[in-house]
């Protein structure tokens, strides 16, 4: 009855459709025997959990203390962005393995056991820090060849083909810059042997401030964005404005991009627009970006 009175029938006929075919494939008598251990797996749960928890911080964030007041809660392309979010989560195996494997396969021969055993008695504290320090000067110049390398900067456009800020707007990245950037970002963890502890401290502090610094909220923190990258630093790194262009790569620490000459903080200013500011733009839903780095110059966008 509930799908005959809606005016959009396609989602309640869909689920009936998914609700008798699990059914059929006899859904009900599947036996439970716990977590999942071997084999291939889709991170259902993990994608469950990852919208409720983030939507729980950070749409009343974005709500309460928006940058953009105006700015809507269902923007333009968000639909888009949580398909990023979803595959991101529900492939959480295969991203897992593409950024630990390449690192213990191939760098197995540059880790030292008597180092390891080292750097995993230190303080928990002192290794968290080593790590927030290795790990962003490691993706710092990474980040940085994503902008100067012709052809990395095609799948890296993708992340900056967003023209809204947002929470959700730092889920869009191609699957090849999220691997590349996370299995090479891993090597030098890997490599020094950090205890598990400090590093799932770690792993949970990136996930939140990766989130963070897109939001749409204008917290400028004081002296601590001196320090700390902050929603306003990392926000001028996707301004559709040539003076914004290869500037504050830094995912944590804002004084590699002071060392290193890429540091833009104008004041208490944020960008007018987000976006590419030159260049061809990316287009499409998911589907078309994924494929987009890879066509043929003129080549259409087609999801």
């Amino acid at each position: 009855m509930a799908v005959r009175v809606r005016r959009r029938k396609t989602l309640g006929a869909a689920g009936i459709a998914l609700t008798l075919i699990a059914a059929l494939l006899g859904g009900s008598r599947v036996p439970v025997d716990g977590e999942i251990q071997h084999g291939p797996f889709l991170g259902v749960d993990w994608f469950l959990l990852n919208v409720i928890v983030y939507s729980a911080i950070f749409i009343p964030l974005e709500r309460f203390f928006a940058l953009r007041p105006d700015q809507p809660l269902f923007r333009r392309q968000w639909r888009t962005d949580l398909v990023y979010f979803g595959v991101s989560s529900l492939l959480v195996q295969v991203l897992t393995l593409l950024t630990l494997k390449p690192a213990m396969v191939l760098f197995g021969w540059a880790r030292s056991p008597d180092l390891a055993a080292h750097v995993a008695a230190l303080p928990a504290l002192v290794q968290f820090v080593a790590i927030l320090a290795v790990t962003d000067f490691t993706q710092y110049w990474i980040h940085r060849a994503f902008h100067r390398v012709p052809a990395l900067w095609r799948i890296h456009a993708v992340h900056h083909s967003a023209e809204t800020m947002d929470w959700l707007a730092g889920s869009r990245l191609h699957l090849v810059d999220v691997a590349v950037t996370r299995g090479l970002t891993y090597v030098p963890i890997y490599v020094l042997g950090f205890a598990e502890g400090p590093l799932f401290a770690y792993v949970a502090f990136v996930s939140i401030q990766a989130t963070f610094i897109h939001a749409n909220v204008r917290f400028t923190f004081g002296p601590l964005r001196w320090l700390l990258a902050t929603p306003q630093f990392h926000h001028w790194h996707h301004a559709a404005d040539p003076a914004a262009v290869d500037k504050n790569f830094a995912v944590h620490l804002p004084v590699l991009d002071r060392m290193f000459g890429s540091y833009l903080l104008p004041g208490d200013r944020w960008p007018a627009a987000y976006g590419i500011a030159d260049g061809a733009p990316v287009t499409g839903g998911y589907l078309g970006q994924l494929a987009q780095p890879f066509r043929r110059p003129g080549e259409s966008a087609r999801d």
